[in-house]
């Protein structure tokens, strides 16, 4: 990640910013999925994968089937009035006007994105979905529309500045995260302390269960502004990533769909409007949205 976006986005914690409406415990609307981990997916099992729907059968039925966060304000919440909202659901939207259908929200828990593809829970995986090679196994991704990269969110009282300092405590994640991920491979002296969802997760570092949480670096600085006492003191961990949409394994012609709409999106600044509307309000001026923000799905050299 650059350096740019590693101090606007660390400025981005102290600015003072508009309010933004971040949950730690919610009770999400619509059906529900979750699963014991990516790893123990009926994709990578070996057991029979349902068919995916066609277009055709998803127009016919009137809705799009869409796997998102309930908890992870600012890109899938449930907010106030108990209605999906966030970065992502303003693209699920979309995806779902262009196929003349409404969206229908599955809330899914981190570890559970890729077997909700699988068992055809869900037509689409759109929570804040991390493309990785391992996760590229089991699932065909779109076209990117998000950079990201990890962070590590701590209390002031006793604020976590470089990685060395985790030896030796409890560093909470999600499970199914690339944080989960990244830790276990690069950091095995590190304890991780685990959890399902977000929510939970959170409210574990607010009631002192671990010393600190990673996840993206985009959510853990809106969550620091939004609970007073906790700081991001690591803002950019490990490689720069891209977040995309994801399908089952082999489903093409919805896979063809989604990346043809983000080239046209792209052409229509959607994801910036997007930025402004859902992000822009809880990282004010100080962050240049192109530092987060892929347009038609095509990543700056």
């Amino acid at each position: 990640m650059s350096s740019s976006i590693v101090k606007q986005l660390g400025k981005a914690i102290a600015a003072a910013g508009a309010a933004v409406l971040m949950m730690t415990a919610v009770a999400a609307c619509g059906p529900s999925a979750s699963t014991p981990s990516e790893a123990g997916s009926s994709a990578s099992s070996g057991t029979t994968t349902a068919k995916a729907r066609t277009i055709d059968e998803i127009k016919k039925s009137g809705e799009l089937r869409i796997a998102v966060f309930s908890d992870k304000a600012p890109f899938g919440y449930v907010d106030k009035d108990g209605k999906y909202a966030g970065y992502d659901i303003e693209f699920a939207q979309a995806l779902a006007d262009g196929l003349g259908v409404k969206p229908e929200y599955t809330s899914v828990d981190p570890a559970a994105r890729v077997d909700v593809l699988a068992s055809n829970k869900v037509d689409i995986t759109l929570a804040n979905f991390t493309e990785t090679p391992e996760r590229a196994e089991k699932v065909d991704f779109s076209k990117p529309y998000m950079k990201v990269s990890l962070g590590v969110v701590s209390p002031e009282s006793n604020e976590i500045t470089d990685i060395s300092q985790l030896k030796g405590k409890t560093l909470i994640v999600a499970k199914g995260t690339t944080a989960e991920t990244y830790f276990e491979k690069n950091h095995p002296e590190i304890k991780l302390q685990k959890y399902d969802q977000y929510a939970d997760a959170y409210n574990a570092l607010l009631d002192g269960r671990g010393d600190a949480m990673s996840t993206d670096n985009t959510e853990v600085l809106a969550w620091a502004k939004a609970n007073k006492g906790y700081k991001v003191g690591i803002t950019d961990i490990g490689d720069v990533d891209v977040i995309a949409a994801a399908v089952q394994k082999g489903n093409t012609e919805l896979l063809d769909y989604i990346n043809d709409e983000i080239v046209k999106l792209g052409k229509e600044n959607f994801f910036h409007k997007d930025y402004e509307k859902t992000l822009k309000p809880v990282y004010g001026d100080e962050v240049n949205p192109d530092d987060i923000v892929v347009e038609s799905g095509e990543l700056d050299e």
